[in-house]
């Protein structure tokens, strides 16, 4: 028996339509019989199509609000039966059974319905039962049956059979398999997802993950890496989300550090005015809020310049032009934004290799996320850290006081410091880091990095002393002794936020309270791996 396979016969039964049509055609002219179902079969007689319903075929119409109208042994038997074994061809012929050479399905929209917000009864109707059968037992059958999930496909199902004559080869019936498996796997997996959040299972038996292929990357971190990039289907704004208006695809570091800036400036709303952060490898060089959207970045960009080549730059606000010709005068790897302006999207046209990214929108910081980490034989799987904690939830913990401007500043600092690698220690001063220190083994370290980067800024913009003097200092973690709050102080730290609960918090608190200090404690912490 031949690898070929011809079409004679197709059951389709799609809930998205598009492209409907202009397949059920194509296959009509090149000699296919048509099944159909519901929507799918009057869609297609409308458009004069000859369509045989599966009811005809079962002997059986549709019942119970469309929930029964494929679980029949005339159409799982023509998917699945093996056409070269003599058994099933004497059993297909005995009950009247005709071969199904293609299945066309695309399921309920389950995933849509969730994130439309619908109530528990409207998602459970549209939780597909017949489909994601018939898709299997077609899946499973490849070397007699074509199956088709998605639309993108249509149009290569018909080269295929063009290429041979009606009929499609092995390879291509197995990759059509893969997909097919992979998208009821999919499917099963956003159904148990929201089932497990319905029912409030923290920690469920078994859990499924899923994505969708948006991009194959030309390698990973490293050039001997391969990687890809999945979404997931949630529809948060970001880099997942975002439209790329002009640029070189985007790599995978490119796309992890564009979606922390975006991340982090999305901390801070634009009803309060412009935020603006700068990214290099993962973790914040400079971070600020501004009268204008070009204010904010000449600051953020003036707390680490030497690192800001080269980096990430997210806005909370719509690029403008003013703030883009600004951008344009070193090299920035991409742009990240809610929109840009017209004129702003022209200046950035003469930077060829910029990316600018536009996502129409912010992500809520507050929104729960479940993360996930690969470990050797196992998954990490958490909440995102949406953890905030306001002015009035703060404990002064010191006999000095923050005054007002400090506090704010104080409140800069520990959002930036959420998202700064563990161990984090973050100088703010005026609304804009001055010094980050991040990623080190040790806290007094981390204290160290940021007054040395403090003091680098100071070089470069020809000041009298560290900007350092006078700052907020925020730390994810608890100080566990007090010599990186000394450092801090030394450096000229002047007020500090913390979560507090080290042993030794009487000595740190002693420690702020010598130096002056005025110290708040917040009850949580940022650490960030």
């Amino acid at each position: 028996m031949s690898d070929l396979l011809p079409i004679r016969r197709a059951l389709i039964s799609v809930s998205d339509k598009t492209g409907l049509i202009d397949l059920a055609k194509a296959l009509s002219d090149r000699g296919v019989e048509l099944l159909s179902t519901g929507g799918s079969a009057k869609a297609m007689r409308d458009a004069g199509l000859d369509v045989k319903d599966v009811a005809d075929v079962t002997g059986f119409p549709e019942m119970m609000d469309g929930r029964v109208k494929t679980l029949h042994p005339n159409v799982h038997g023509g998917l699945l039966a093996l056409r070269d074994n003599e058994q099933h061809v004497a059993a297909m012929k005995e009950h009247g059974i005709a071969g199904i050479d293609l299945l066309v399905v695309n399921l309920y929209p389950f995933e849509a319905t969730v994130a439309a917000g619908a109530d528990y009864d409207t998602c459970i109707e549209n939780i597909d039962i017949g489909g994601p059968a018939m898709i299997r037992a077609a899946a499973k059958n490849a070397a007699f049956v074509n199956v088709i999930v998605d639309v993108e496909d249509y149009d290569k199902l018909l080269g295929d059979m063009d290429q041979h004559d009606g009929a499609t080869c092995p390879k291509f019936r197995r990759k059509l398999s893969q997909k097919a498996y992979a998208r009821t796997g999919a499917y099963d997996a956003a159904v148990s997802t929201w089932m497990a959040e319905q029912l409030e299972l923290e920690a469920p038996k078994r859990r499924a993950f899923a994505g969708e292929l948006k991009q194959t990357l030309r390698y990973g971190e490293n050039s001997h890496q391969k990687a890809a990039f999945y979404t997931d289907g949630s529809g948060r704004p970001g880099v997942a989300t975002a439209t790329q208006l002009q640029g070189k695809e985007l790599s995978y570091n490119n796309i992890n550090d564009t979606d922390a800036a975006f991340e982090l400036v999305s901390e801070f709303d634009p009803a309060n005015g412009p935020a603006v952060a700068i990214i290099k490898h993962a973790n914040p060089c400079g971070v600020a809020v501004g009268a204008t959207l070009v204010d904010a970045y000449q600051k953020a960009f003036d707390c680490d310049r030497t690192s800001a080549f080269g980096g990430i730059v997210a806005l909370n606000q719509p690029l403008d032009v003013e703030t883009a010709k600004k951008i344009v005068e070193i090299f920035t790897e991409v742009v990240i934004a809610p929109g840009a302006s017209e004129e702003a999207k022209e200046v950035f046209a003469a930077k060829k290799n910029l990316r600018l990214l536009l996502t129409d929108g912010l992500p809520d910081p507050r929104t729960p996320i479940t993360t996930y980490k690969q470990v050797a034989g196992g998954v990490l799987v958490q909440d995102k850290d949406v953890g905030t904690v306001a002015a009035d939830e703060l404990k002064v913990v010191t006999k000095v006081a923050p005054t007002d401007a400090q506090m704010a500043d104080l409140q800069f600092a520990w959002k930036v410091a959420k998202h700064v690698k563990s161990n984090a220690i973050v100088y703010v001063k005026g609304g804009a880091t001055v010094g980050v220190g991040a990623g080190q083994m040790s806290r007094l370290d981390s204290a160290n990095v940021a007054a040395s980067k403090a003091q680098r800024m100071a070089d470069a913009l020809g000041l009298d002393e560290s900007p350092a003097k006078g700052s907020a200092v925020a730390s994810d973690a608890f100080f566990p002794f007090a010599d990186g709050l000394l450092e801090a102080a030394a450096a000229g730290g002047t007020c500090v936020i913390q979560p507090g609960g080290s042993m030794r918090d009487e000595e740190v608190i002693k420690a702020a309270d010598d130096a002056g200090l005025a110290m708040v404690f917040t009850g949580m912490r940022h650490f960030r791996h």
